[in-house]
């Protein structure tokens, strides 16, 4: 492989293990502050030993998350200087304010919620986990912000052989944006539901601390089947915005060679050869890509070869068609995993609306592996995404091999690729073996921190 093709995989495997902690880290916060204020306000003592509890793990989660998500953007001057010299004057000034502003109102915050128990007054003690909360979602806006630009680029002028600002306010209401940024906070909320309802499943299996989990279950259900029912909504609008933005992308996901007539057909499963760029066999909904793109089961669909011959006559001759294949599967593993989610959501409501809850032991048992549905669904969200969007790195702007590092090599890349790899392998056994170990304490050797104690802290 080339640098540009190490770059690039170095790239999706630092940005997809960095994304595993993000959603965790946004889901629990609004978690652990509404057990939080149900203890103050109604002063049950279960509660704050449930937010003590799932504290531990969030913290850990999101001490892994900034060292990760600090050796990701390394890389954009490592191996994408020609990208940030292009568009750095436009895409630097979001992340800048998500780490100057965003990230220490967070992490200020968070400080003074772990040692603020029994230090601070409960109403300001309680303030300081809703503002971590928020912390976290305005770092999510920021990060989004600067993603939808290279999605698509608004706000800006090329001068001088570069791409310049040229409004913060046409970056901050771009359409891309306000597709994007409500489905991934929804998406985060799922992620950190499905981990609180399936650990809680876990002891609940082995009636341990009880009193504890039970609730705690009970809430990570509701909030799971809220949360994915509006991540089905977003995507939605998502899919919607694309047909304007990038018809390409949606062609690819469908696997769309050939326009479609006065409705299409959702390809359920499809053989895509991309040699001959043809299906050699599907399994279609009649009109499901129409609705899909219309929200009515008539519209045509523009297809692959005819979007080709518009790219081509527009930005110059080349190959616009994205990866079809992994475009196309990792949409449909990313609406099995929601799938799933709500159903399993669902299923949880109507046991506790019935109150036969504890008699659900076999769900119980499919909840614990269920932790993993919402990160297959948004790693491979993720993955259509980007891939879908190639050969761009800024569509429209910058094709990717243009924004790679000229003067980095494949050893170079490979150096910092195994040693990145390395290091993510130890972070990522450390933080089993810590999740592994809280759990099965479980809360009820917590204690709360006195005024003559200090609290225990994470061991690293």
């Amino acid at each position: 492989m080339n640098n540009l093709d190490l770059a690039r995989w170095q790239f999706a495997v630092t940005t997809i293990y960095h994304f595993l902690f993000v959603p965790l880290t946004i889901g629990l916060s609004y978690l652990i502050a509404f057990m939080q204020s149900v203890y103050v306000i109604k002063k049950n003592e279960i509660y704050k030993k449930m937010a003590i509890f799932w504290g531990k793990l969030f913290l850990l989660n999101f001490a892994v998350g900034v060292v990760t998500g600090i050796m990701q953007e390394f890389q954009f001057g490592m191996n994408w200087s020609n990208y940030s010299r292009y568009v750095g004057d436009v895409f630097g000034g979001p992340l800048a304010v998500e780490a100057l502003i965003a990230f220490f109102l967070e992490s200020t915050f968070l400080g003074l919620w772990i040692f603020g128990w029994e230090r601070l007054p409960k109403k300001i003690h309680l303030a300081c986990i809703w503002l971590v909360a928020i912390g976290t979602t305005i770092s999510a806006f920021w990060i989004l912000l600067a993603n939808s630009f290279m999605q698509e680029p608004v706000g800006l002028a090329i001068r001088n052989g570069r791409a310049e600002m040229t409004s913060i306010w046409a970056l901050m209401i771009n359409k891309q944006l306000w597709v994007e940024f409500p489905h991934v906070v929804f998406g985060a909320l799922a992620t950190g539901s499905m981990f609180v309802a399936g650990i809680s499943a876990f002891k609940l299996l082995r009636k341990q601390q009880t009193a504890v989990f039970r609730p705690s279950f009970i809430i990570a259900v509701v909030v799971s089947l809220a949360a994915n029912l509006s991540v089905s909504v977003t995507g939605h609008d998502q899919a919607q915005h694309l047909m304007k933005t990038q018809p390409m992308k949606m062609a690819a996901s469908e696997a769309l060679w050939e326009t479609s007539g006065d409705s299409a057909a959702w390809n359920i499963v499809a053989g895509i050869d991309t040699k001959n760029h043809e299906n050699t066999f599907e399994i279609a909904v009649p009109g499901l890509l129409s609705l899909l793109a219309y929200n009515k089961f008539e519209g045509s669909v523009p297809g692959i070869h005819q979007l080709q011959d518009e790219y081509t006559a527009k930005y110059g001759e080349g190959n616009y068609i994205p990866p079809v294949k992994t475009t196309f599967w990792s949409f449909r593993i990313m609406v099995l995993a929601g799938t799933l989610m709500i159903l399993l959501s669902l299923y949880g409501v109507l046991t506790i609306m019935r109150r036969t809850l504890d008699k659900q032991r076999f769900y119980f048992r499919l909840m614990v592996p269920a932790i993993a549905l919402p990160f297959i669904g948004h790693t491979f969200g993720w993955i259509m995404t980007e891939v879908g969007r190639q050969p761009w790195v800024v569509f429209g702007l910058q094709k990717t091999p243009q924004g790679v590092s000229p003067t980095v090599t494949a050893g170079m890349v490979w150096t910092s690729f195994l040693g990145f790899t390395v290091v993510y392998a130890i972070l990522a056994a450390v933080l089993v073996f810590l999740f592994v170990r809280y759990v099965k304490k479980g809360p009820e050797e917590e204690k709360p921190h006195g005024h003559d104690e200090s609290p225990e802290l994470v061991p690293v």
